[in-house]
């Protein structure tokens, strides 16, 4: 099992690989994931873990959020499925939302990822994300 995502510490790392992108250029790459053989810019690399936080709040396929973890009522009920909760910290494994739930500081950062990511996408510099 992975140790549980923290989002402070992953906003930063975003934030500095664009911040080294700027310096280095697109001509600077590294493999990601590790052991793929598949080499990315550092924007690149933001904007795919950008993609997999935003993740933990979007719904997949089968209209489920991570964020939610096992919790039907919140899965299922159109009473209770699009109140996202946004806690202290995720699990590493599923996403599911632990810790408390009403310090939103940090994890508030995740909108401003969404909105870099909506941005970049109408600019022609990063694949839309889809957003519901």
């Amino acid at each position: 099992m992975r140790g549980p995502i923290w989002l402070p510490v992953n906003y930063l790392l975003i934030e500095s690989l664009q911040q080294f992108h700027h310096y280095y250029g697109d001509d600077f790459k590294v493999e990601c994931p590790t052991g793929s053989g598949q080499y990315l810019t550092l924007n690149a690399v933001a904007d795919e873990l950008s993609r997999r936080l935003m993740g933990l709040f979007l719904r997949d396929g089968d209209g489920r959020r991570a964020v939610f973890g096992g919790q039907e009522q919140f899965q299922r009920d159109p009473h209770w499925r699009d109140y996202i909760p946004f806690h202290e910290y995720f699990h590493g494994d599923t996403g599911a939302g632990l810790g408390a739930s009403h310090q939103t500081g940090w994890t508030g950062l995740v909108a401003k990822l969404i909105q870099q990511q909506a941005e970049r996408a109408i600019a022609g510099q990063a694949p839309a994300v889809l957003v519901e």
